[in-house]
């Protein structure tokens, strides 16, 4: 279980400007007196800098829909771990019948996966990374699976601390690239 599930992230810390509506769908519920059509919308909200959120909203409306479901979302927040403009490893969840794929790919690549998978990458500000969907490819499926992923990536420093291995054996290719820099900053 990833350290993301416990850690709480304010809202109101974070620009989330980037707000896309990935899913809209025209529902009723059935009465004696007839049928009530509500709209139900997804909404993915996001900074660019790893943290992201999705959620769904109902309402009569689709702008309250909205408005309920970037409230849902801003609830919602996971911070993604980014390694220059890609994931740091390799990581598959399956949620419900969505089984997800997502792995990280070389810069200029780009970000080769569904439009629902899509959305919730860039607003988490991943620019790399190759994603695949089994199963189910059902918009709400896709997203919640898409979160559960984003909870299971590591930064390369806590899976060395959970395996007791030196960061160097580990990884050693991000010790080389991203620590060096970051040592020759702060020199």
């Amino acid at each position: 279980m990833s350290d993301n599930r416990i850690e709480r992230i304010d809202p109101d810390q974070l620009n989330l400007h980037i707000e896309r509506v990935v899913h809209t769908n025209k529902v009723s519920k059935t009465h004696k007196g007839g049928r009530t059509m509500s709209w139900q919308v997804m909404v993915v909200v996001g900074d660019g800098k790893g943290h992201v959120g999705c959620g769904i909203g109902k309402a009569l409306g689709v702008p309250d829909a909205i408005r309920k479901a970037i409230e849902a979302a801003r609830k919602n927040l996971v911070k993604v771990p980014i390694v220059g403009s890609s994931i740091p490893h390799e990581v598959s969840v399956k949620v419900g019948a969505t089984r997800i794929v997502m792995r990280p790919a070389s810069p200029g690549t780009g970000v080769v996966a569904g439009s629902t998978v899509r959305a919730l990458l860039e607003a988490a500000g991943i620019h790399d990374v190759l994603a695949k969907l089994v199963g189910s490819r059902n918009s709400i499926n896709a997203a919640w699976a898409t979160m559960e992923c984003f909870r299971e990536i590591r930064w390369p420093e806590q899976t060395a601390d959970l395996r007791n291995m030196k960061l160097s054996k580990l990884a050693p290719w991000y010790v080389k690239k991203y620590l060096d820099v970051e040592e020759a900053k702060h020199a």
